[in-house]
């Protein structure tokens, strides 16, 4: 099968979950033998690093990229509104991008054209002009319904009206884009459920998000500490995990530093602000950008995802779970997972049922060798990349006999 993945950042280097998910998406069909072509939007955020991509890599796909300054700008996003289109969607639209992809529509036939999120679908009239390939789009989340949370529990009143307006923005284009595409995989179900309850008549699937077990090996066998070291990575730069992590330092952690005055908490991952680095909390350590996020984790305990909004599943979680680590995260970060509280990992909505989780780590640190094992056979099962490829296949395969 031919098929041209159009991804709206480079899925290497893996500096989050999306370009994670991306990644193995590819890196899952290549092993099965199929004929993968990728072109990718840089932006300023994202820009393409050549030297993160292992050179058959680039070989095998072809890899192409160009570049779209998607810098935000008042007067283009005054413009989106009063034409009533999603500026945050529009961004990603350039002419450079629809020649290229012109150019390799003609010069190429493809089985499946393969949308990485909603903000490549601005390259679907274009696709449905040049190819009889079919169409079929991966949601990563319902994108409004994270900038309705953020909305919701924004203070700042100038800031509420303008996540409220991305998100009613967003609504009207995800419910009108997925009539333009042939098929929708979701990465969870309760994604899957709202959009099918919008387009029941499209053809829709869930499939999760898929890791390759191999490159997540525990070599030794954990040891449970009495003075775990509690830990958060993931990319700053995505608005949730930052309003996550400010909760989470406001309203948890000096509780949790006044039972347990020994315990550490450190965050890494991309696009730290300087306000995180400069606040001075006890036992809060700021790593940054870390060489190997794995190897980072492997080196830490007990992993908090105080997540507030977001949609679809955190990868990082995921990740966490498939090297045995302890997560505790609140409803919405375990949202899209089938994972059961106080087995897989910790539900924790409110500030004293965190501390209450810490606490009972800390009282049987056993549990954490348990719920390590159970969270690493769990993802070993549910997400195999190498079963997630095979239900993308088939899920094409069905798209295509339609």
């Amino acid at each position: 099968m031919k098929i041209l993945q159009l991804c709206h950042k480079p899925p290497l280097p893996k500096v989050d979950g999306g370009c994670i998910a991306m990644h193995n998406i590819t890196d899952g069909l290549l092993k099965n033998g199929q004929d993968v072509r990728v072109l990718v939007v840089e932006t300023p955020k994202h820009p393409v690093k050549v030297d993160a991509f292992p050179m058959d890599y680039l070989q095998n796909t072809h890899f192409e990229s160009i570049f779209i300054d998607t810098t935000p700008h008042l007067k283009d996003a005054a413009k989106a509104v009063l034409k009533r289109k999603s500026y945050q969607i529009s961004r990603f639209y350039s002419k450079s991008m629809e020649s290229k992809l012109i150019q390799v529509l003609q010069n190429e036939p493809f089985d499946i054209v393969h949308l990485e999120s909603i903000y490549v679908t601005p390259y679907i009239p274009v696709i449905r002009k040049y190819s009889d390939a079919k169409i079929v789009i991966r949601i990563h989340n319902i994108e409004h319904q994270i900038w309705e949370r953020l909305s919701n529990n924004e203070k700042w009143l100038m800031k509420k009206f303008i996540f409220g307006a991305n998100a009613r923005q967003l609504e009207k284009v995800e419910k009108r884009i997925l009539k333009d595409v042939d098929g929708y995989m979701t990465i969870s179900q309760p994604d899957y459920d709202y959009f099918s309850s919008t387009v029941a008549e499209k053809a829709g699937t869930v499939i999760p998000f898929g890791l390759d077990m191999d490159n997540y090996e525990v070599e030794d066998e954990y040891i449970p500490s009495e003075q775990p070291k509690l830990f958060h990575i993931g990319s700053m730069n995505w608005s949730p995990n930052m309003e996550g992590i400010e909760w989470f330092l406001e309203d948890i952690w000096p509780e949790i530093h006044q039972n347990h005055p020994e315990l550490t908490f450190t965050i890494a991952g991309h696009g730290i602000p300087d306000k995180l680095y400069q606040r001075k909390a006890p036992n809060v350590l700021i790593a940054g950008a870390v060489p190997s996020a794995n190897d980072f984790m492997l080196n830490h305990d007990i992993m908090m995802v105080p997540l507030l909004s977001g949609s679809g599943i955190r990868i990082k979680i995921v990740e966490a779970m498939a090297l045995g680590k302890v997560v505790v995260t609140t409803s919405v970060g375990a949202q899209g997972l089938d994972v059961e509280n106080g087995k897989h990992l910790f539900i924790a909505d409110t500030p004293e049922e965190f501390l209450a989780v810490i606490d009972k780590c800390i009282a049987t640190p056993d549990i954490c060798s348990i719920i390590g094992e159970n969270a690493r056979d769990f993802i070993s099962v549910y997400h195999n990349n190498d079963l997630i490829t095979e239900k993308i296949l088939d899920f094409y395969q069905q798209v295509i006999a339609q």
